[in-house]
């Protein structure tokens, strides 16, 4: 069945950059939406991203905006988030999520989710 796995989380300075990805095993169709998502324990879960896989289509949070950019390979069903300017309030677990459908939003449900990779800015 379908899974997704997040890597290229760690620690970085401020200032600095990260590439995270998220790839989608297990999945034959090739049209889907996934967004990126982050959350720090006892706070909201926050949408940082996404992303549509027939259009290219994308989101991005205000906090994030100028900083981050979200691509994808559509053949190789895997999204990559490059996080450049990183600041301490970036520092979060980061999770991947797909939807079936050629729409994305942080507001709109997702069928399927990753574990998570930790980002943690700090001097």
């Amino acid at each position: 069945q379908l899974q997704l796995v997040e890597s290229g989380g760690g620690l970085v300075q401020p200032g600095g950059s990260l590439r995270l990805s998220c790839l989608a095993s297990g999945f034959t169709s090739d049209y889907f939406a996934i967004g990126w998502f982050r959350q720090v324990p006892g706070k909201e879960r926050e949408g940082v991203s996404c992303i549509v896989s027939s259009d290219e289509s994308t989101y991005y949070a205000d906090s994030v905006k100028g900083r981050f950019t979200i691509s994808r390979d559509v053949a190789k069903k895997t999204v990559h988030l490059r996080m450049n300017s990183l600041k301490p309030e970036d520092t979060a677990v980061y999770y991947c999520a797909l939807r079936r459908s050629w729409f994305c939003g942080p507001s709109l449900p997702y069928d399927y989710w990753g574990q998570g990779t930790q980002v943690t800015v700090s001097s």
